[in-house]
């Protein structure tokens, strides 16, 4: 409906039309109609929010759900009040609002914690955000982009991993809520796309995704996931992106919105292919599901704008195939066109099994690890009992070692930082730590160095405590924290003839952060 159906006078109202009083004056009022497909698509996000507050434990809250759709709610109600003089249900807005909060997660905010506003002004100000690039990018009276999806990749490059994140890849275990899951968005994502004719798109976009998802399966790919006690590599890793709800959102719902596809059946395949190409080449150096997932929704931000080029190739091409010379050079091109066909889809799969090398679970490319043998100073080092803190789930997290073992595991990674120290080799440091530990391990080695010294602490426990590691946001994988407390011998000797230059001993309550790396050693990740 045109807003320029309600473009009268004085805000008066058009004989028949539904009306509202405000302060004594009738105003054009606008309801949501049932035919209205936004209205099928926010029923399928709606629903997900109830199953994710009740039953999935989604990390989003009551208030900023209702905040990403209240905000640009209003902002469109008062724009096209002001344009019109006509109150218009803002479909739209509360769509976009509804999408931001389906995915947006802020850091911090746990599973089951209902009523918390932490973070409710990222939600309103990425969902107005998305909300004002229909407004602000505009193309042949058109928005260029999907409002819900540039604006969450903007807040993903900008505001980073430690401020907000997207929705896990990975919701439940196969429960019936997660067939509810998979059910609600399925079958309203079919009916949807089906009744727009857009149903083929998404099933060339998750065709190709399955193909660059299943070569770079086959490289050993890798990423760390905040709900994995391990890497998530390999078959299990495509068989996660393409298993994932959260893709079937993005298929059935943001790469399949009518307002931004290109027009003509063909060219909207082309262009659903181009999306899950420039998604898995996003998607293939990254090591954690964050990058995956920014990857993933990359892909549409960037080819939106391309759709324009790809529409008038067609115009074009339709134009030569409608001549006689046209049609005469089509058929003789059929056989070199399949075989052109083939010749690009191998190129883009081996591309994008090349991309992925930073990802692979034994990528030779990578710095090499060196061996480093601490054991005699490991078996010197008496530890105290150590108490467990959810012993059911450390048992999950640590596998087949035992609890012994892991205390252990912290020992040698703290012996061969002293290694390092000891001989100014930050190289070392590859064998025990990972993360903000090895940046700060590096940092101290290389200043000693460059100071003429060489510095070591020896720790001596007197508790240990282990416990699972609450999320941080970051989706960098589990990881479990030891809090030890005890005295710290630091000393500092000369690098030139190993003669002592001080002798200092403190005490020390630090919680070390543990996490698996791609060969599922645990190493130390940071020290709090």
């Amino acid at each position: 409906m045109s807003l320029a159906a309600f473009e009268v006078s004085a805000g008066a109202a058009a004989p028949g039309a539904r009306t509202v009083t405000l302060a004594g004056r009738k105003f054009p009022l606008v309801p949501p109609r049932l035919s209205d497909a936004r209205l099928h698509i926010a029923a399928v996000t709606m629903t997900l929010h109830v199953l994710g507050q009740t039953v999935l434990g989604f990390r989003v809250s009551i208030p900023q759900i209702l905040v990403a759709i209240v905000a640009p709610a209003g902002v469109e109600l008062a724009r096209t009040f002001r344009r019109s003089g006509a109150l218009v249900w803002p479909a739209s807005a509360m769509l976009t609002g509804s999408g931001v909060a389906l995915i947006l997660r802020a850091v911090g905010t746990e599973a089951g914690d209902h009523w918390t506003w932490q973070g409710w002004h990222l939600f309103a100000l990425v969902s107005v955000g998305s909300l004002a690039t229909k407004y602000l990018i505009t193309y042949r009276g058109g928005h260029v982009f999907n409002p819900s999806n540039v604006g969450l990749v903007v807040a993903f490059v900008v505001l980073g991993s430690s401020r907000v994140e997207p929705l896990d890849f990975w919701w439940a275990p196969l429960n019936p809520a997660m067939i509810t899951a998979y059910l609600v968005i399925v079958a309203g994502g079919l009916a949807i796309t089906g009744r727009l004719g857009l149903a083929g798109m998404g099933l060339a976009f998750w065709a190709t995704l399955a193909a660059t998802m299943g070569a770079l399966s086959m490289t050993g790919h890798c990423i760390t996931a905040a709900w994995s006690p391990q890497p998530v590599c390999g078959t299990d890793f495509g068989w996660t992106v393409m298993t994932s709800p959260e893709v079937a959102i993005f298929l059935f719902f943001m790469i399949t919105d009518p307002r931004t596809v290109p027009s003509g059946r063909a060219t909207r395949l082309v262009f659903a292919i181009a999306v899950a190409v420039v998604s898995s080449l996003l998607m293939a150096p990254q090591t954690t599901e964050f990058g995956a997932k920014v990857g993933l929704l990359a892909g549409l931000t960037i080819m939106s704008p391309l759709r324009y080029p790809l529409e008038s190739a067609a115009v074009r091409r339709r134009l030569r195939l409608t001549s006689v010379d046209g049609i005469a050079r089509s058929r003789r091109s059929l056989v070199a066109g399949g075989a052109a066909i083939g010749s690009v889809a191998v190129a883009v799969l081996a591309t994008v099994a090349a991309t992925g090398a930073p990802a692979r679970s034994s990528d030779s490319t990578g710095p090499e690890v060196p061996t480093v043998d601490v054991s005699t100073e490991v078996a010197a080092v008496p530890l105290p009992p150590i108490e467990v803190i959810q012993p059911s789930e450390v048992a999950i997290l640590l596998g087949d070692l035992s609890i012994d073992e892991f205390g252990r595991v912290l020992v040698e990674n703290l012996a061969i930082e002293n290694a390092a120290g000891s001989s100014g080799d930050g190289r070392l440091l590859l064998a025990a730590s990972s993360g903000p530990r090895l940046a700060d391990r590096e940092r101290a080695v290389a200043l000693s160095v460059s100071d003429g010294v060489r510095v070591t602490v020896e720790h001596d426990f007197t508790s240990l405590t282990v416990e699972p590691l609450e999320r941080d946001g970051s989706q960098a994988g589990a990881a479990l924290a030891v809090e030890a407390t005890g005295t710290a011998l630091t000393m500092t000797t000369d690098a030139g003839d190993g003669q002592e230059l001080e002798r200092r001993t403190d005490r020390f309550d630090t919680t070390f952060v543990l996490r698996q790396n791609g060969e599922g050693r645990w190493l130390i990740a940071d020290a709090l």
